[in-house]
């Protein structure tokens, strides 16, 4: 446009001037001037602005890979595993200004901790009680483990986590001790103080109603220590969150042992393979107050288990189901995997509980993927010392889960967050959440669709529920899912797509057929009796 504007000017009255205004034309020889001064200029600045530019390119260049579309308006998703991972990486270290640690003796006393619910429950509980034991300047006793909660676990920190490690590897950061000293509870006047502090609360709760019992009492214990702590941090302490939950938390050699085990045994029988998540206990059903097509048989059952439960409310189904609030059914589950390009001869790990129905509920799942296999199911006689132990069950899951290609959950629990914030601290790998309140509308008119249809709105639903890395915004949902603070990206570009023309590859696809109805129905909703869909061996 300048250009143009400068043509106009000149060709007004045949003379050379730049702009025409009521002052004196510019002549030629002075616009060559400015333009002789101007590349001097350029010249001697060329050596700095060279040094930096390659930086900078390759720094942002690889943000342009996300706008590179596909025709509708997004870039194609590889169902495996992230392109964009390898940018990314889990960083913990600390800052310049974070302080090394207290010694135990000139700390300003010992922190409790009694921690709460089941075993990823728990784990947020001990991570956070680490950072407050730091806000407080205090030394921290072991955690104790829940041994009142559903699960009715009476396992012991040591039984379930590598001691010696947690401690040595949090040395830098906080004094921490098995017991606190028989000297100083001798010399004690009273027995600890026990409190339980508000959900969520900040640092300065903790420094302004918490600290000045500690150093009152010299003992103070914690109760009901879950997301007791503020989820948005600064990095220095949201950096020690993860130095806790993905470093200095680390199993005990017999549960790493027998869960590499399953892993090898997953990854044997194929080269990829995803584990499935399903939270589908009859508790956990009855308390979200939805429906899930079983009939007054369902209905009365889940009625039954509601009544533990004084104080919860009655849910409406329907609004519960459309609000994204109802867990999926293991037949849903396996739908959206195959709507999204999952093939029926992919290999599933299964980590779940007691399933509400049983083999009878498992079985469209099953159908949909024939190769679904169990911890029961791939070590039954070295499984056995752990069955009376929930929490080392679910340690077992946790691990093979991790290591698996991709991870999916049907709901958006303590464990689900938890993998899901590992996953992504560990490059990203692949891990799908549904997109619950999408997902619910679209299934209950699946009848109404051909199979290409649903398929094609599954995909459109689930992106931004894949995984990717830019769905992890700061500040965004809890810290223990979206580990901002800890994820970095690394300032250059990846040279085969850039060879490749900034384009990312295609899924590769086959011709694939199926009868819609025999995949996509899900049997007699009244009577609770879910069909076998006859689809066992096509590929979608």
């Amino acid at each position: 446009m300048g250009v143009a504007l400068l043509q106009q000017q000149t060709n007004l009255n045949g003379k050379n001037v730049c702009w025409r205004s009521t002052t004196k034309p510019i002549s030629l020889s002075m616009v060559c001037g400015f333009m002789l001064f101007g590349l001097g200029m350029i010249s001697l600045l060329t050596g700095h602005m060279a040094s930096n530019l390659e930086w900078y390119s390759q720094r942002f260049v690889h943000h342009s890979f996300y706008s590179t579309l596909d025709g509708n308006g997004h870039a194609p998703i590889d169902i495996w595993k992230s392109q964009y991972s390898k940018y990314y990486y889990g960083c913990k270290e600390r800052g310049r200004g974070f302080a090394p640690a207290v010694h135990e003796r000139k700390s300003n006393g010992y922190l409790l901790i009694a921690t709460s619910g089941g075993l990823n429950q728990q784990r947020t509980g001990i991570t956070d009680a680490v950072v407050v034991a730091r806000i407080l300047n205090a030394t921290l006793v072991l955690p104790q483990l829940d041994h009142h909660s559903f699960w009715k676990d009476d396992s012991d920190f040591i039984n379930i986590f590598d001691v010696n490690w947690f401690v040595t590897y949090l040395a830098k950061d906080i004094p921490i001790v098995k017991r606190v000293p028989d000297k100083v509870m001798r010399s004690m006047e009273k027995p600890p103080y026990t409190m339980r502090v508000p959900r969520k609360s900040e640092p300065e709760y903790y420094l302004n109603q918490v600290l000045p019992i500690l150093l009152r009492r010299q003992v103070l214990q914690l109760t009901k220590f879950d997301y007791r702590l503020a989820n948005d941090l600064d990095d220095d302490l949201q950096k020690l969150r993860c130095r806790v939950n993905y470093h200095a938390l680390r199993f005990t050699k017999p549960i790493q042992q027998l869960s590499q085990k399953l892993a090898i045994r997953m990854q044997k029988m194929a080269n990829r393979f995803i584990a499935v998540h399903l939270r589908f206990e009859p508790d956990m059903l009855a308390f979200s107050g939805c429906y899930f097509g079983g009939g007054e048989k369902e209905r009365l059952e889940l009625g039954e288990i509601r009544k533990r439960w004084t104080t919860l409310p009655d849910f409406n189904p329907d609004e519960e189901r459309k609000r994204g609030r109802c867990p999926l059914t293991p037949h849903e589950v396996g739908l959206m995997l195959r709507a999204l390009g999952y093939t029926n001869d992919t290999y599933l790990y299964v980590a779940s509980g007691e399933i509400y129905g049983g083999d009878e509920t498992m079985k469209p799942l099953k159908d949909l993927f024939p190769n679904m296999y169990t911890k029961e199911m791939l070590a039954e006689e070295e499984l056995k010392p752990f069955l009376p132990f929930s929490s080392r069950l679910a340690a077992l899951d946790y691990i093979v889960c991790d290591e698996s290609n991709v991870f999916v959950t049907n709901n958006n629990g303590n464990m689900a967050k938890i993998l899901a914030g590992r996953r992504r601290y560990m490059g990203h790998k692949r891990t799908i959440r549904p997109n619950a309140k999408r997902l619910s509308a679209l299934l209950l008119e699946r009848r109404k669709l051909d199979w290409d249809t649903f398929a094609k709105k599954v995909k459109a639903c689930q992106r931004g529920f894949m995984g990717e890395p830019d769905e992890m915004k700061p500040g965004r949902g809890e810290f223990h899912e979206y580990p901002s603070s800890c994820v970095c990206e690394k300032p250059f570009i990846d040279e085969e797509l850039s060879e490749a023309g900034h384009h990312p590859p295609k899924l590769a696809t086959r011709n694939m057929t199926v009868e819609i109805d025999s995949i996509m129905d899900g049997g007699n909703e009244e009577s609770g009796q879910l069909h076998n869909p006859s689809g066992r061996g096509s590929n979608i």
